[in-house]
């Protein structure tokens, strides 16, 4: 014969089923991955204001960002906000930035002389001309969108325990789904 559940039953196998949740979800949000909503145009075209991104938490905890990642990071100037740009720069090397014909020149003990950088999905060029010499955890990075992007070439590099991960999933747009959105890498 089938068992009627009482009210107080019913509330504490929900009490039991948030607590798992909350055991499960939790740690993963915290430790593995993070949900992340792009706000703007810095990114355009390669993402748009509403994209809904899964954000990888790990990757940077056992290896280095590379040149070319996608990365989310807090803010320089106030760690409360996020932003989203593309890792132009590594710790140690030189970057100069022509804003007018949008060259992007990296200077680095393996480049002595420096070699310009291939930014052929970049459609909107513009911005302010720039020169940084990178530390040693030091992050040089830039919006896609340059025209509309506020980035290092105005308010400096970004440390690497500022950076919160990179873009490992979209979402949202359906029709854009993909694993490792923005993945493009140079070839120097």
């Amino acid at each position: 014969m089938e068992q009627i559940k009482t009210k107080a039953q019913s509330f504490w196998e929900l009490v039991r089923f948030a607590l798992l949740a909350l055991i499960i979800v939790v740690p993963i949000r915290v430790l593995v991955a993070e949900p992340f909503i792009v706000s703007g145009s810095s990114m355009v075209p390669t993402f748009t204001n509403g994209d809904y991104l899964i954000v990888d938490k790990v990757s940077y905890r056992l290896g280095d960002p590379k040149r070319d990642d996608v990365v989310v990071f807090r803010y320089p100037n106030d760690t409360t906000k996020f932003f989203i740009k593309r890792i132009i720069g590594l710790p140690g090397e030189t970057v100069d930035v022509k804003s007018s014909t949008n060259e992007v020149t990296i200077t680095n003990p393996e480049h002595p002389d420096g070699f310009k950088l291939n930014q052929s999905f970049i459609v909107n060029i513009g911005g302010i001309d720039a020169h940084v010499v990178l530390g040693s955890d030091e992050y040089f990075v830039m919006g896609d969108n340059r025209n509309a992007s506020s980035d290092s070439r105005y308010w400096g590099a970004v440390k690497k325990n500022l950076l919160t991960g990179r873009a490992f999933l979209r979402l949202l747009p359906i029709s854009k789904v993909d694993i490792m959105p923005g993945n493009y890498r140079q070839t120097e």
